[in-house]
């Protein structure tokens, strides 16, 4: 591994001309652009947005630092090499439109921001209403937009501790930024007032109210029509009940409809998501004769019982669990193969059971699973509340009409499952803030073992503090700005305990990633049960985390 950190720092040169950013690996296939500050973000995020990279699938502005993903580590590599030969013009302020956002002013922490700023409260009122302040990026939350001013007339630190809860359409400070909380959420920021616009709503179009380039104006009022605290994020529609439909008999722990999730979405604060395992995922479709981005079943831990409304082909792919079909007298029961496409006829219930190995389980029907598509997917982020609620008792999943495509012959598993108790490698690519550790922590994030906790779920996996003590130390002491993560980030919290980000981690994150599990062995990362061992290891196509771009300045 790399752990040095000779590279540029994306600041502008004396005269007129820029300097190209720098660029960071955020593994393989994403680099993150260190623009060094608001105005170069802009210009990077604009011209990307309108001119992207062959192969580009997202970009995402933030603070100082620009994430820009893609479909390949080749098309990864070359936009790296190509960055020193772009040129982005001059952003302009008017690039979006002018939204107002009605406040009343009677925030929990008004008075101490007053005190923070030596102002009076009426002052700051008076300065956050006068002020025309630009959506810098979006984040955290759908809908959530951190809106920048020019001159950071308001900068006061976030609280010293956060709040567990904090209402839906809270308006609020923290740095230089402010915001409007979309939803009801954990956060830290000072809060200042509340207002009524819906900040997030899926049903318009688009459904962010404020999107990165817009200007919002606050308009200071009296009184609100009373805000929606919404706790949950979207409440899902009850199941549509039909005669060719999965009736769910017991969800199981957990067991949700997945297809290959929404990507290209980040800069409203939504992940792609989609299955955790996707190369599982999809095969069950193709064993079904289903296209590979239908939607199917992600059943976590077995205990998932259906039964048939309708004669229907199933298969049964990811973590192997036992299968069995049972007669509506519940007499006949036969085992259903794995990886495999089975009969499940009217009025017969499919029982799976826990996997021996593994967690996750991925359960195809030919047709697809008919739920509607919110953004374009059908996928559930449990980050978000965005797509259909996990299963219930008494759901009925619609079945969509069979496709053209024959059933498939059965396969091997295409995602290897680890054992119980075997030590699961898995790779990473150093960065991109891997020179924010001690050498010593980067020696031991590749030395020891790492044991999977039970707080682990779709946003990541965590792991229990380490036997030994010796948890993963800082280099620098001052903060990161919330910047863009990849899925597989090993992102580093103050315990010291590294977190491995799945398909719905938050788009982004304040604290450093020390490196990025390779986007392969994130199937195989997605089946880590609760008890497993991990240890990571330096990839062979190991990438230093970064780069300086060759290119002249404009």
């Amino acid at each position: 591994m790399n752990h040095g950190s000779v590279f540029a720092q994306g600041h502008r040169p004396s005269g007129s001309a820029r300097a190209s950013p720098a660029v960071r690996w955020a593994g393989t296939e994403a680099v993150l652009l260190d623009c060094g500050g608001l105005e170069d973000v802009a210009r990077w995020h604009a011209h990307l947005s309108a001119h992207p990279f062959p192969g580009q699938t997202d970009v995402l502005a933030a603070a100082a630092t620009v994430l820009v993903s893609f479909a390949s580590a080749r098309a990864a590599r070359a936009a790296a090499d190509a960055v020193g030969d772009v040129h982005p013009a001059s952003s302009t302020q008017s690039q979006g439109r002018t939204v107002e956002i009605p406040v009343v002013y009677d925030g929990e922490d008004l008075a101490e921001v007053a005190r923070l700023t030596g102002m009076s409260e009426q002052g700051v009122v008076h300065t956050h209403t006068g002020t025309a302040w630009t959506a810098a990026f979006g984040g955290f939350a759908p809908g959530f937009a951190y809106l920048a001013a020019h001159g950071n007339p308001l900068d006061v630190p976030r609280r010293d501790t956060p709040r567990t809860a904090v209402p839906a359409g809270s308006v609020a400070l923290a740095g230089t930024f402010s915001a409007v909380y979309p939803r009801r959420s954990p956060g830290g920021w000072q809060l200042i007032g509340h207002t009524d616009a819906v900040l997030w709503d899926e049903d318009r179009e688009p459904p962010a109210l404020i999107r990165p380039g817009d200007t919002v104006r606050y308009r200071a009022v009296r009184e609100l029509v009373t805000v929606a605290d919404d706790a949950t994020g979207s409440v899902a529609a009850p199941m549509p009940a039909g005669c060719h439909a999965l009736a769910v008999e017991h969800p199981g722990m957990q067991t949700l409809v997945q297809d290959l999730g929404r990507p290209g979405l980040s800069d409203l604060g939504v992940v792609a998501s989609g299955a955790a395992d996707r190369p599982s995922a999809a095969q069950a479709n193709r064993l079904v004769g289903n296209p590979e981005h239908g939607a199917v079943l992600e059943v976590v831990l077995g205990g998932l019982s259906i039964t048939a409304r309708g004669h229907h082909a199933l298969a049964l792919t990811g973590a192997p669990a036992a299968a069995t079909i049972t007669d509506p007298s519940g007499e006949n029961a036969r085992s259903a193969p794995f990886c495999a496409p089975f009969a499940l006829y009217d009025g017969q219930r499919l029982t799976v059971a826990a996997p021996s190995s593994g967690l996750r389980s991925y359960l195809a029907v030919r047709g697809g699973v008919d739920v509607p598509e919110v953004l374009g997917s059908r996928s559930t982020d449990v980050m978000s509340g965005i797509g259909p609620g996990p299963l219930a008792a008494g759901d009925d999943l619609p079945v969509g009409p069979a496709p053209r495509r024959a059933v498939g012959l059965p396969e091997l598993p295409v995602t290897r499952i680890p054992e119980a108790d075997e030590v699961v490698p898995l790779r990473i690519s150093a960065g991109p803030r891997d020179d924010w550790f001690t050498d010593d922590s980067l020696t031991a994030l590749t030395g020891r073992t790492w044991r999977v906790s039970t707080d682990t779920n779709r946003v990541g996996v965590r792991f229990e503090d380490p036997s030994d003590g010796q948890r993963l130390e800082r280099s620098r002491p001052e903060e990161l700005a919330s910047e863009g993560v990849a899925t597989g980030s090993l992102q580093v919290p103050h315990s010291g305990v590294p977190v491995l980000f799945l398909a719905d981690h938050p788009v982004t994150g304040g604290y450093p990633v020390i490196a990025v599990v390779t986007p392969e062995d994130l199937p195989l990362a997605a089946q880590l049960a609760p008890g497993a061992t991990v240890r990571f290891v330096p990839s062979d196509d190991y990438i230093p985390s970064h780069d300086t771009p060759s290119g002249d300045t404009a």
